[in-house]
């Protein structure tokens, strides 16, 4: 389990809702989901109370640093902003039992309120049903002893406790904005719809650690963006991605692809989307988030005046990739010269301002025709090249002119950058886990992606741990139909026999 160190919460942020699917052809297995916004693209929120929340959850991410917490500095206006919240459902226990769970790249642990919570809302803000998993009615369920060596090795990677009069395998997280969770680990049957080969779906399922949560506090008892959990997406072993892998069912990779304008949703996937255009990056080893090696920053093509050492990890600094923030957040040595050039390069076409101590534009024409490109030069020599509203967030009018606001969070140093949302949106995103990689490519999400089913195939092999229940036909090309708001059709089309390079 993860523990206060390491849990993110999607406070601020992106989650993800869906339906889960798998593929397996010489023996390999993917999982698919869709994902849908939570909100409807209309609903606004001020600029302020997104940052707020991304500040509580970078407190918890910081946690993990020798440094201690770095405290945001908060630069604010109250005009309205677009709010993009994704989550995902799962179903757990026999009978299954449906879940839905903010999708979290950065913590590891899947849990879920149990039936015997304090404290824990009633009801969501998100307009969603909230359940409970109630251990007692599930013939599968197994609780986890102090004695097992999953206890033990739960001890010795993050938090966990035992309770000699119990004699359950515990957890107590605390978070730095006050708010905490606790209960006991179970291990019980995930279920998915898996694909065998290209044409057979079936129900299937597969026995994983999670977290039943018995109370919280703070934060998470309210009710106005309540789910029933957490789906821990990182990099430790009690993920439920590196559960799946090392009993052979999936690789150790997941994509996924959010969009940005319209109703957004998006797609997420449990295996390795392939598009030609996709570059990778190494991730930072031995980290507990996605760290990468950003080296540089360019506008136009110029490379800006940065020493690259404050991207650096080191302590209490480092570049994350968190698709849990809802903004990005840049070190104020980066800072000043990125906002520097942007407003020297639309001098002619733009009147700069500063709006409740944002730096804001003021123009009439269109904003690709005047905004520059920014790109973030990553090690290997690949760059993730910025459109101007991947960095610039609109913020209403001004006598008939479009405002628009740099979307980037100055951050005190020595600080965190962290590409939130705003900069991931519109890509196709790799996590390579097996690799140790990370790779992007723009992508225009409500199209149909491209998924290896045989990549990795050493790495899982071994299928043993899958239970096959029913299937059915259905054609390669899965039209997986967003049903929230029933306009968005996701189109997953399964590739046999490409191997990873």
């Amino acid at each position: 389990m993860v523990d206060m160190r390491f849990l993110v919460m999607a406070v601020a942020a992106v989650v993800a809702t869906a339906a889960f699917m798998s593929a397996e052809s010489a023996g390999g297995v993917k999982r698919v989901l869709t994902l849908e916004r939570a909100f409807p693209a209309d609903q606004k929120v001020e600029l302020e109370a997104l940052k707020a929340r991304d500040r509580v959850r970078h407190a918890r991410i910081l946690q993990n640093f020798a440094g201690g917490i770095v405290d945001f500095p908060v630069v604010g206006t109250s005009d309205p902003y677009l709010v993009g919240l994704y989550f995902t459902k799962v179903k757990l226990g026999s009978p299954p039992r449906e879940f839905n769970v903010q999708i979290d790249t950065g913590s590891d642990i899947l849990w879920v309120t149990c039936s015997s919570c304090n404290n824990c809302p009633q009801t969501s803000g998100l307009g969603v049903e909230l359940n409970f998993f109630d251990a007692a009615s599930s013939s599968t369920v197994s609780s986890i002893s102090c004695a097992d060596h999953i206890c033990a090795s739960i001890v010795q990677t993050a938090s966990a406790e035992c309770s000699t009069q119990s004699n359950r395998c515990g957890y107590s997280f605390q978070y730095g904005d006050g708010s905490g969770t606790a209960g006991f680990y179970l291990s019980d049957l995930l279920y998915f719809d898996t694909i065998l080969g290209t044409s057979l779906i079936a129900n299937s399922s597969a026995p994983i650690v999670f977290g039943c949560s018995t109370s919280m506090s703070g934060d998470l008892t309210k009710s106005d963006r309540a789910v029933d959990g957490i789906f821990g997406f990182g990099q430790q072993g009690l993920s439920v991605i590196s559960q799946l892998s090392s009993h052979g069912i999936t690789p150790k990779v997941f994509s996924h692809c959010l969009k940005g304008e319209g109703n957004g949703g998006g797609i997420l996937v449990l295996g390795e989307v392939l598009d030609p255009r996709i570059v990778y990056t190494p991730l930072v080893p031995s980290q507990p988030h996605y760290n990468l090696y950003l080296q540089s920053i360019a506008v136009n093509g110029q490379v800006l005046p940065i020493d690259p050492a404050v991207f650096t990890t080191s302590g209490n600094q480092g570049t994350i990739v968190d698709s849990g923030t809802t903004l990005a957040y840049l070190v104020e040595e980066a800072y000043d010269p990125l906002v520097g050039a942007i407003t020297a390069a639309v001098s002619q076409s733009a009147r700069p301002i500063i709006s409740k101590g944002n730096q804001c534009y003021l123009f009439s024409t269109s904003m690709a025709q005047i905004f520059p490109s920014v790109s973030l030069n990553f090690a290997g020599g690949v760059s993730m090249v910025l459109r101007p509203e991947d960095y610039l967030v609109h913020m209403g009018f001004v006598d008939g002119d479009a405002m628009w606001c740099i979307g980037f969070i100055n951050v005190q140093s020595p600080g965190t950058t962290i590409l939130g949302d705003l900069v991931l949106k519109d890509k196709i995103f790799v996590y390579d886990l097996a690799r140790q990689r990370l790779g992007w490519a723009d992508y225009d999400c409500s199209l149909s992606v491209n998924v290896s089913i045989t990549s990795g195939k050493d790495e899982f092999v071994n299928a043993g741990q899958l239970r096959v229940s029913s299937g059915s036909s259905s054609s390669v090309l899965l039209k997986l139909v967003n049903k929230s708001n029933n306009a968005l059709l996701l189109h997953i089309l399964v590739i046999v026999g490409l191997l990873f390079l």
